[in-house]
C-alpha cells in the first residue's frame, strides 16, 4: 500500500455521467476536511467534468465546487458517439458504457498497486445492461475483475448525535423476496458471518466484537408458528458459531421488527427520543453526555440482515444521507455513497454530497487502518 505523506490514495469513478455523480464529486472535492485524510484521483472523462463544473457554476446561491481544472484526473476520453449520446437526467447506453469503463480502469489500476482503494460513483443498472454488461451491480464486478471468491455489502455511518457508528451487513442482496428462504443457507450465513468478523478485526481493529443476528419471520417465527427456519437451521447454527468464535458475542436470532430498536436509539440519542427539544436544551450537559453514553453502551458492534428491506430500510431511515455502501472480501478497500444516480434532479446543482464525502473520508480511514494491522 502506498502511503504518500501517510495519507491512502484512492480513485473516485465518476459513475453515470448522466446522473449526479458528477455534481456530487465536484461538491466533495471542494471541502478541503475530504482531503485532509487521502489522495483523491478521479476516473472519468475531463470535459465531462468540466461540462459539469460550468453549467452548475451559473446556478444561483450553489455551494462551492471543486475545479476539474486542478484535480487529479486519470482522464478516459470517450468516443464521439457515446460522448454525443449521453443526456443529463437520462441514462441509456452511451452513459452505461462510459460509467462501466470508468469502473474497469479504476479496477485496473488499483490491482496494479497504483492506488489503495476506490471510492465509486452512482450507477445505473439499467444502463450498464443497455449498454450490454449484465452484471446485478458493481459489487458483482469488482468481485469478477479483482478475483474475489466472497464478498458482501456492508453499510458503514457515523451518527452526528452521538457519534456511534452503525455497520449493517446483509445477508442477501439483490434477489426477489420470494427466493430469500431458499438461497439462505447455513453455509452462505457461514460465509458471511466469517466476512463481518474479517472485516471487524482488519479495517475496524475489533477483535472482540458484539454481533446482533436478526431472524427470518416475524417474531423470528414463534417457536415455529410463523415459520421453522429459525427452529429448523438459524437456531443450531448461531450456536454452533459461538463455540467457533468464542471471542465474540453472538446475539440472535432477534425478532427483525425489534431489532433495530436499539441501533435507532444509540443513533439519535434516548434523550432525543424521550425529551422535547425543550426538556432537552434544559439537561446539565453532565447528565445529556450520561445519557448519550447509557444509549450507546452494549449496542452491538455490527447487526447482521438477512435479506435487503430487512436491512436498509432503517439504515436508510436513520443515515441516508450519510450511509456508505462498502464492499468486503475484496483484495482492496472499496465504498461507495449509500445512493443512486437520481436522474431525476441531475444537473440541477441539488444534489446532497454528504454520503460522497462520507464515502470517501471511510475509505481514507480503513485503507489506512487496513495498512496498520498488515504491518
Amino acid at each position: 500500500m502506498t502511503l504518500p505523506q501517510n495519507r491512502p490514495h484512492l480513485l473516485l469513478t465518476l459513475g453515470d455521467p448522466a446522473g449526479i455523480g458528477p455534481e456530487v464529486i465536484l461538491k466533495a472535492l471542494a471541502d478541503p476536511e475530504v482531503s485532509k485524510s487521502c489522495h483523491v484521483t478521479v476516473v472519468g472523462s475531463q470535459d465531462l467534468l468540466q461540462e459539469t463544473y460550468h453549467k452548475l457554476n451559473s446556478v444561483l446561491n450553489l455551494e462551492p465546487l471543486a475545479n476539474p481544472a486542478e484535480l487529479s484526473i486519470l482522464d478516459l476520453q470517450l468516443e464521439k458517439h457515446i460522448k454525443r449520446e449521453i443526456t443529463i437526467g437520462t441514462g441509456n447506453a452511451a452513459s452505461g458504457a462510459a460509467s462501466f469503463a470508468y469502473m474497469e480502469a479504476a479496477i485496473a489500476h488499483t490491482l496494479m498497486g497504483q492506488f489503495d482503494g476506490i471510492v465509486t460513483g452512482p450507477i445505473a443498472k439499467s444502463a450498464w445492461k443497455a449498454a450490454g454488461y449484465n452484471y446485478p451491480g458493481q459489487t458483482e464486478l469488482l468481485a469478477e475483475q479483482s478475483g474475489a471468491k466472497r464478498v458482501g455489502m456492508l453499510f458503514v455511518a457515523r451518527s452526528p448525535y452521538t457519534g456511534w457508528t452503525l455497520r449493517a451487513l446483509l445477508a442477501t442482496t439483490h434477489i426477489p423476496l420470494c427466493q430469500v428462504s431458499q438461497v439462505l443457507t447455513p453455509q452462505l450465513m457461514t460465509e458471511k458471518l466469517d466476512l463481518l468478523v474479517e472485516c471487524l478485526q482488519k479495517d475496524f481493529g475489533l477483535d472482540e466484537a458484539k454481533i446482533a443476528i436478526a431472524g427470518l419471520n416475524p417474531h423470528s417465527g414463534e417457536l415455529g408458528q410463523l415459520g421453522r427456519e429459525e427452529q429448523d437451521w438459524l437456531i443450531p447454527w448461531i450456536e454452533e458459531q459461538r463455540q467457533k468464535h468464542p471471542n465474540l458475542q453472538l446475539d440472535g436470532p432477534i425478532p427483525p421488527d425489534t431489532m433495530w430498536v436499539k441501533p435507532s436509539q444509540a443513533w439519535y440519542g434516548d434523550c432525543l427520543i424521550q425529551n422535547p427539544k425543550s426538556v432537552l436544551e434544559s439537561l446539565p450537559r453532565r447528565e445529556t453526555l450520561l445519557t448519550t453514553f447509557r444509549t450507546i453502551h452494549n449496542r452491538a458492534d455490527a447487526y447482521l440482515a438477512l435479506y435487503h428491506d430487512q436491512g436498509l430500510i432503517p439504515v436508510k431511515l436513520m443515515a441516508f444521507d450519510r450511509a456508505v455502501n462498502t464492499s468486503i472480501g475484496l483484495p482492496f478497500i472499496r465504498t461507495s455513497p449509500d445512493h443512486g444516480t437520481a436522474f431525476d434532479i441531475a444537473g440541477q446543482g441539488v444534489a446532497d454530497a454528504t454520503s460522497m464525502k462520507a464515502a470517501i473520508e471511510l475509505a481514507g480511514v480503513l485503507a489506512l487502518q487496513r495498512f496498520r494491522h498488515s504491518a
